[in-house]
């Protein structure tokens, strides 16, 4: 990171903002070109949980190139001064990398749901089987990730 002193290099302090967080920005590629997706999401362990339809381009794309890269940001707050060239930007962010499976084992896809829902509501589901042959969960392997902030 470039801006050392923007750093964020508490673990708590990344883990917080991604359990603060309400959208995770999956960034994929396909034939050298950059695919960003804005997703609903989960943490836990060390692994990003997503459900997503059981067709799509992201879906197509992950079965080609299952290397991912993660955007979550929250407390954005424009910061004005006298002169828009002198303006910023307050925030906390997280950035990271990994790699996408797809859970298949229906005992983990309904615990992966559960982490969703609990990232929202803080309370647990019941998924019916029926709804479950309608939603893919894609895991995220998180292998890299940082913290960053500004005006904090």
């Amino acid at each position: 990171m470039r801006r050392k002193d923007k750093e964020i290099k508490d673990r708590k302090e990344i883990e917080s903002i991604i359990k603060r967080a309400t959208v995770c920005r999956i960034g994929l590629s396909e034939n050298n070109l950059p695919y960003i997706v804005p997703m609903n999401y989960g943490y836990v362990n060390n692994r990003l949980y997503l459900h997503a339809a059981t067709q799509g381009k992201k879906i197509d794309i992950i079965r080609r190139n299952n290397r991912v890269c993660f955007e979550l940001d929250i407390d954005h707050e424009l910061v004005k001064s006298a002169t828009p060239c002198q303006w910023t930007m307050k925030y906390r962010s997280v950035i990271g990398f990994g790699q996408a499976f797809f859970v298949d084992d229906p005992a983990e896809k309904k615990e992966a749901l559960n982490i969703i829902s609990q990232q929202y509501s803080g309370d647990s589901c019941e998924f019916p089987d029926n709804k479950m042959k309608n939603v893919v969960i894609i895991r995220v392997e998180i292998e890299i990730m940082t913290g960053k902030k500004s005006g904090y």
